[in-house]
Formats: C-alpha cells, structure tokens, sequence
C-alpha cells in the first residue's frame, strides 16, 4: 500500500495527494500543517487540525519504482482509460461546519467501479496478481492509526490469520529505508495477507476478522488501506472578501496519486475497464468510508446530488470512460 507522509504547507497535497494517497491532516489556516487529534469515528476536529483519517499522503517512491523490474504481465493495453478526461464537480457547503466546503468529484462517485480483488484484478506488481494492491504493505497514517491496529491484530488467530505465528514471533511491524512505520512485508507481500489456499481464506486478515465480527473493515485496516480508491485533500481557499473556507475535495484515488512511482504500477484499478460495471455505484458501495470521511450529514448530501446526476433523463455529462454504457 501506499506510503503515508505529512501534509505539505500548501495543501495541494491531501489525503488519499500527489504522492501515494494524501492520507493527511487538513492544513491550518494560516497554511501550516495541521495536527492530527483524534475525536473519534465520524468526529471532527478543529481547522488546525481534523483527524488525518484519510491518512497522510502516500508515497510510492522507490519502492513503487522497483515493482517495474519484473517482468510485464499479461494486461490488456487498452484496459486501462489513462488519467485526463472530462470530470463532472459539485461543492456545497458541510451542513456541519459553516467553515467548511466539499468538492466532489460526480464522475467518479457515480461510476460503477468495484474492487475486483481476486475476481480479475491484476495486481500493482507484474506476476503477483494475487497480492492486488498489498504488496508494499501499509503505512501507517500516524500512531493512532498503528495503535487502533494493534489493538485488532491482539485478536487475529491462526485459523484466519496465516502468518499468526511468524507475526507473532517476530513482529509484524517493519520501517522503511526512511524509519517510516509500515506494516510489514513477508514472502513478496503484506504480513496480513492470506495467500490463496489459505483453509481461513485469501486476503487481507484483519478484512476477514471484521466480517467475522460484524464490524466494517474500516475499523481493524490500517487508514490506507480502507480509504483506497477514494482520496481526500484539503485546501484553504481564499475569497474575494478575504474570508477563507477549508475546501474538502474526494475523487477518485488515480495513478497520480501515489506519486511519481504511480506510472510505473504494473496496474491499477480506477481506470480499468474490467473493474467497472458494478451493480451499484462508489458513493453507495462505499458508503461506510465515505461517512467517515466526510460525516453523515456531508454524506447525505452527497447521495442527494449523486441521485439527481443519475436520474437525469439527458446523456450523462462527462461519464466515466471506464464505465460500461448507460442504458
């Protein structure tokens, strides 16, 4: 998964920015970064700082580089609809905080992508379909995130977890090459994640502990890894009056936005034909990580813009290109 990093001053830089993911704090109002106080699911904090649960940005880097050594796989070339084409946007204002405005991104709440993870997907590293997009392992946001998680690995056991041993004998937790805290990578892939054949299923453990339990698997997953594909980032925008309003933008999580090493992903999702054709749309299917990133009110409004764009009886203005045609 993506490596998470502080947010940049200018804030062009977010949650799920243009490194991997900006899963970041929102920056304060004077421009400086802000931090990162947990309230709790769903809460906010103040304008100098809001719970980074969309992370800090993620940073594919050299690690991201490297996935390109191996040999290329058999992924069709026009798969993938590349990166510029028409977006539909919308912002209003939070119905929870007059301080605070969303932009989203219609295009891409409104497509029918889906995760196809073991159903297609051909993974972000050329001959490890199987890994999807686990195979860096995960960053932690900050260590609220790695704390939250910890408390959830204490209660994976060997019958769904296929690595409990190993983890628990040496750890589960890894630094990369900057002393950044990840979680860690064994045999090619995340530490967490079940490989196929597994009796307690394949992918990702704490995923399969939350189903188990009832809960959504936002609440055991490290902040990256729940978030992706939808990205979060944040910026003051200074108005004509001189008031300023922290601008919330969610879209679609690209190649852009792991960074440079983005473009040298053996293959990525959001584009891809063959992820597309869900049955509903990504702000229904992900409605449990849309409100925690935006609150329930923000949420609601969006599902009522996003039902407006899709009921309209003219043709659908700036569709997904990787979406299947409207009926």
């Amino acid at each position: 998964m993506p490596k998470t990093k502080k947010a940049k001053a200018d804030k062009t830089k977010s949650a799920r920015s243009s490194e991997p993911s900006d899963l970041s704090a929102p920056p304060a109002r004077d421009g400086a970064g802000g931090s990162a106080d947990r309230t709790g699911k769903g809460e906010k904090t103040t304008k100098t700082g809001k719970k980074n649960k969309t992370g800090k940005e993620a940073k594919a880097g050299k690690a991201v580089r490297k996935l390109r050594k191996t040999a290329e796989g058999a992924v069709p070339a026009d798969d993938e609809k590349g990166l510029d084409f028409p977006r539909a946007w919308v912002e209003f204002p939070d119905p929870a905080d007059d301080e605070q405005l969303f932009r989203c991104d219609l295009t891409w709440l409104t497509s029918r992508w889906t995760c196809v993870f073991g159903s297609g997907c051909q993974g972000i590293k050329a001959g490890r379909a199987d890994d999807g997009c686990c195979t860096l392992g995960a960053h932690f946001s900050d260590e609220d995130d790695e704390k939250r998680v910890a408390g959830f690995v204490d209660r994976l056991t060997p019958d769904i977890w296929q690595h409990h041993d190993v983890g628990r004998e040496t750890g589960w937790v890894a630094e990369d090459e900057d002393g950044e805290r990840q979680t860690r990578p064994y045999n090619g892939s995340c530490i967490f994640q079940n490989r196929p054949g597994f009796a307690g299923g394949a992918g990702c453990s704490l995923h399969i502990l939350a189903l188990k339990e009832g809960r959504e698997p936002l609440e055991t997953k490290p902040d990256v890894c729940w978030q992706l594909p939808v990205r979060r980032t944040y910026d003051w925008i200074e108005r004509p009056d001189d008031t300023k309003v922290l601008q919330v933008s969610i879209g679609e999580y690209d190649r852009r936005g792991w960074g440079p090493g983005g473009h040298d992903l053996h293959w990525w999702c959001t584009s891809a034909t063959s992820a597309h054709g869900a049955g509903e749309p990504v702000y229904v299917s992900y409605r449990p990580e849309l409100i925690e990133l935006m609150g329930k009110a923000g949420y609601d409004r969006l599902v009522e813009l996003c039902e407006a764009r899709l009921a309209s009886q003219l043709p659908l203005l700036a569709p997904h290109p990787a979406d299947p045609p409207r009926a």
